[in-house]
């Protein structure tokens, strides 16, 4: 089987079945066991001098035990691939988490507040309704682009090595790519190729969704917004979807009980928003999923032709 139809094969896998709990209630998660890898070299690589010599030699540590695992998983075949691939892909996982999101938000907001907490790393305990909307839908669009749309680039790129490759250094990123006391030296080497791994999956993410919602006459927008960003891969798919909704997002947000005052994305359009956009942003996500899997097939019946 070609590379393409073994992504097609997990892509639809993961929509029909996510992380079942039977499952993952039995056994460890792959990205489970890449952060107790990332933990372990933090504990004991991250102290003294040199954390940034240190952050990078871990960082290729780790980098190179992915692709070696991946290399020897694809070994035993398609099947074991497929599977591979399909744990590591998050399209319906991520939109059953931003779904409990908007049918908690209909009905009771401490609800959502702990519905959204499970899915942003923000103070979450005194948001009102359309700043829960907005968290939803920032993770939202950020993960479809982490989650779904860079995990199919790299598989497709260097197959199951490549996938594993970059999840784990995207897990790496999410828990030491940090510009804290702690990890600003040893956790950038993570963060810095997190960056470059995500250069392209993001763009493509943000280009997806403004064709999708009919808003590429609004891409100059979305660039000058992106481009605002605090991160310079999230802000692409966030400020696609803000178009794409007609809402504005990102702004104020409260980290460990301060304010930071980040940049508005669409800042003149809606700010009062609720369940109904997380649900049309739900919508889109599958959207993107769809034009991505088409993409894909559309790939294998080329390379059938030849």
């Amino acid at each position: 089987m070609t590379t393409a139809a073994l992504l097609a094969c997990a892509m639809l896998l993961d929509a029909a079945l996510g992380e079942p709990d039977w499952l993952w209630s039995r056994l460890r998660h792959p990205a489970v066991l890449m952060g107790d890898a990332v933990r372990f070299l933090d504990n004991h690589l991250n102290d003294g001098t040199h954390k940034r010599l240190k952050g990078v030699v871990a960082t290729m540590l780790l980098a190179l035990a992915a692709m070696l695992i991946g290399w020897g998983l694809a070994a035993f075949g398609p099947v074991v691939e497929i599977l591979c691939c399909a744990m590591l892909l998050a399209q319906k996982s991520l939109v059953q988490h931003v779904r409990d999101v908007a049918e908690a938000l209909r009905v009771c907001l401490p609800e959502a507040r702990a519905k959204v907490a499970r899915i942003v790393s923000r103070d979450t305990s005194a948001m009102d309704g359309p700043q829960v909307a907005r968290a939803a839908i920032e993770s939202a669009s950020e993960n479809l682009s982490d989650g779904v749309i860079a995990p199919a680039f790299w598989f497709l790129l260097g197959g199951l090595p490549g996938l594993l490759l970059y999840k784990a250094i995207n897990t790496a990123d999410s828990m030491i790519g940090y510009r804290t006391e702690k990890y600003a030296q040893f956790g950038w080497a993570a963060a810095r190729l997190d960056d470059l791994l995500n250069l392209v999956p993001a763009r493509l993410s943000g280009l997806m969704i403004a064709l999708l919602a009919n808003r590429q006459s609004q891409w100059r927008d979305i660039v000058k917004d992106a481009e605002r960003h605090v991160s310079p891969n999230a802000g692409w798919p966030e400020a696609a979807m803000a178009r794409a909704l007609g809402v504005a997002l990102a702004g104020p947000r409260s980290y460990h009980g301060q304010i930071r005052h980040l940049a508005w994305v669409n800042e003149s359009a809606r700010k009062e928003i609720g369940a109904q956009e997380i649900a049309r942003a739900v919508k889109i996500l599958w959207q993107v999923w769809a034009l991505t899997l088409g993409l894909v097939m559309f790939g294998i019946v080329i390379s059938l032709l030849r």
